[in-house]
């Protein structure tokens, strides 16, 4: 079970003094939320409005009562609520769902010139924005979740090839790098990374200012410094540019079993959201420029 939970149940005991009734009851939706997203390759704190609407989705498609799936919800809030107060997260990736399905949103995604206005911030004249420029290619090229970003090696790439190896829920995906993330990867690589190791035996790929693993929540940093940069107004996540990878990638005529794969979805279902997305765009183009609509 994820550290958080265990210590969100420590809270519930120590530090609450909650009923052994409602420490079991919040312990069991927790339980369960986490075994799902342990099946998408999901961390708890990586969990966004998408993943979490996909799992209030599979709850409905399995049957569960709306009483069900409202007190899941509940105690899911609180967990985040939780997280927000140790500084583990900065929102609650909860706060706009709602257990109705007709309420349920779709996932927020960039548009192509918002993702090139993003992509084109970072100063790759120094160390630091040589490597901001790097990840977050990398991030739009592969769609990979940012706890997978962060975890990658120097061996997991291959320059060459032009892809990366990802390792995620004990299965390995291979997937393709455009040019321009090739290149940004190959001078990171060959001109910056080995200045900033604090030690030369370190395998991440991607390291902080002190020279070690980048973390989720410094990556979160750097993608909202960027945002503000670009002043796009939109809240951008590390997800939103996995969310935008699959849709742009769908609108382009790409399979879905194709993007499944590289997005390491365990179920198709889980994939099939991007339509949606798609479809709803379609609908609001019709809308905006068909003279009868």
């Amino acid at each position: 079970m994820s550290d958080i939970i265990m210590r969100y149940e420590d809270y519930l005991i120590h530090t609450k003094h909650a009923s052994d009734n409602t420490v079991a009851s919040y312990m069991r939706d927790l339980r369960q939320y986490a075994s799902y997203l342990g099946s998408e390759g999901v961390d708890v704190l990586d969990a966004d409005q998408a993943v979490v609407s996909g799992y209030m989705g599979s709850m409905k498609a399995n049957g569960k009562s709306a009483a069900t799936i409202s007190r899941a919800l509940a105690s899911i809030k609180s967990l985040y609520i939780f997280a927000i107060q140790n500084h583990e997260i900065e929102q609650n990736p909860i706060q706009n769902i709602k257990v109705d399905k007709a309420e349920k949103k779709l996932p927020q995604i960039l548009t192509g010139k918002e993702v090139e206005l993003l992509l084109e911030q970072p100063r790759t004249s120094d160390m630091k924005g040589c490597r901001d420029k790097a990840m977050l290619e990398v991030l739009y090229a592969t769609g990979i979740r940012v706890s997978e970003l962060i975890n990658l090696n120097v061996d997991d790439v291959s320059i060459t090839g032009g892809f990366i190896r990802c390792e995620s829920g004990g299965k390995t995906r291979i997937i393709p790098l455009y040019p321009e993330a090739v290149q940004a990867l190959h001078t990171y690589m060959d001109d910056v990374r080995l200045k900033m190791l604090a030690t030369p035996s370190e395998h991440s790929l991607f390291v902080n200012v002190s020279g070690e693993r980048m973390s989720r929540q410094g990556f979160w940093k750097i993608i909202k410094y960027y945002q503000e940069k670009a002043q796009i107004d939109k809240d951008i996540t590390p997800h939103t540019l996995r969310h935008s990878f699959a849709v742009h990638l769908l609108e382009n005529g790409a399979d879905l079993r194709a993007i499944q794969e590289m997005l390491g979805h365990a179920d198709i279902s889980s994939t099939q959201i991007y339509t949606h997305v798609v479809k709803k765009q379609l609908r609001d183009i019709y809308q905006k420029a068909h003279p009868r609509a």
